[in-house]
């Protein structure tokens, strides 16, 4: 039988590069979740995109575990590095 799922978190992390410190440990703490767990988990699946932002949805389900699927890194990241900006433009 399947586990019921609880909520859905998104978010994005760096890849390689996730801490307990916010957003991770909050998202995760007010479900109860591992927070340590989690962050080595993430860190080893991504060690090798390491710099790179990835949207990431983590499954939480009733008995406190979890499951997560990373996303491939947004475009808007690609062009950043590509004309070496750490941010887009002010106006739309």
């Amino acid at each position: 039988m399947a586990k019921k799922i609880k909520t859905l978190i998104k978010l994005n992390i760096k890849a390689g590069e996730a801490t307990p410190a916010p957003p991770v440990g909050p998202a995760l703490g007010q479900h109860g979740l591992p927070i340590m767990e989690f962050v080595k988990e993430f860190n080893a699946r991504t060690i090798k995109m390491k710099g790179n932002i990835l949207p990431v949805v983590i499954t939480v389900y009733v008995d406190r575990t979890f499951s997560f699927i990373t996303k491939k890194p947004p475009v808007a990241e690609f062009i950043k590095k590509a004309i070496s900006k750490e941010k887009g433009s002010q106006k739309p």
